[in-house]
């Protein structure tokens, strides 16, 4: 919610976090969901959608660059790349430093996020729209994975929380879409949200993906603008080894790629699937 001055995070009823508002850029319904974009001095531009901060311009590099080279980096040979949602702009943003990838397909649902953040956070896309490998779809993301016939070898899910639109997208039949979607030695990644403040979420999907996937698990960053401990992103694969590719694995197809990170590295993608025991305890229940 927003007064004035100030706008409130309203994910968790008891609690929470404030932002200064500085300028308000853009506050509306669209189709789907509550989007404003307002400016804050300590984060800079700062969009959120139905009460819950989405990226900001601060640290939206340490969520963009861990969800996308993570998977690519493990894979090693991913030409194709889904990406469900992300209408920031920033996910296809890091696809697109890949110039091994030949073809990116972009699913959002709603025109508007896409067209907003175009031109209110244009330094989250940083002209990657403008990329040819790009073919861009406004669509609901389960029913594109469960009518398509294409084969990706990295699927992103860029969901929000699992509220309002982005609920579908915590489901079976969105997990078991994206399993039929996958080429052999695919890999599936997704935001998961903040275990500690979110474990039934991380739990729900460990569960739910593990009817589709070898092999499940999560790996993890700190991303100050999501509060209350470190993001989760869950894994999903039918190979396990992709989990454990060596350091020396990574940081050779790292050199290669050309890629230069402000938090992303190949010691940070080795040590981010080290989990928190509390987290590893649930996930056997």
């Amino acid at each position: 919610m927003t007064d004035k001055n100030y706008w409130y995070e309203t994910l968790h009823p008891s609690f929470g976090q404030y932002f200064s508002v500085d300028k308000t850029l853009y506050h509306n319904k669209t189709e789907h969901q509550d989007l404003i974009i307002f400016e804050n001095a300590k984060m800079g531009r700062i969009m959120a959608l139905d009460g819950v901060v989405q990226t900001t311009e601060r640290d939206e590099f340490i969520y963009h660059e861990m969800l996308t080279h993570v998977p690519l980096l493990a894979h090693g040979n991913a030409k194709r790349v889904l990406i469900i949602g992300g209408g920031d702009g920033g996910m296809l943003r890091e696809v697109c430093r890949h110039k091994s990838v030949e073809q990116i397909t972009m699913v959002e649902i709603d025109a508007e996020v896409v067209s907003f953040c175009k031109q209110y956070l244009p330094n989250h896309s940083a002209g990657a729209y403008d990329d040819p490998r790009l073919n861009l779809v406004i669509a609901d993301g389960v029913e594109f994975v469960n009518q398509s016939n294409e084969k990706f070898d990295v699927i992103i899910s860029d969901c929000t929380d699992p509220i309002g639109p982005g609920e579908s997208l915590f489901t079976s039949q969105f997990y078991e879409g994206c399993k039929h979607r996958l080429n052999d030695g695919g890999i599936f990644v997704a935001q998961n949200g903040v275990a500690f403040l979110q474990l039934d979420e991380a739990i729900g999907s460990h569960k739910k993906l593990s009817n589709y996937f070898a092999d499940v698990s999560f790996y993890q960053a700190a991303v100050p603008t999501y509060y209350g401990g470190i993001m989760s992103f869950a894994w999903a694969s039918q190979n396990s080894a992709l989990r454990q590719q060596a350091q020396a694995v990574i940081a050779e197809r790292y050199a290669q790629s050309g890629l230069r990170c402000r938090y992303y590295n190949p010691a940070i993608h080795v040590g981010s699937f080290a989990l928190p025991q509390y987290l590893l305890e649930a996930l056997k229940t």
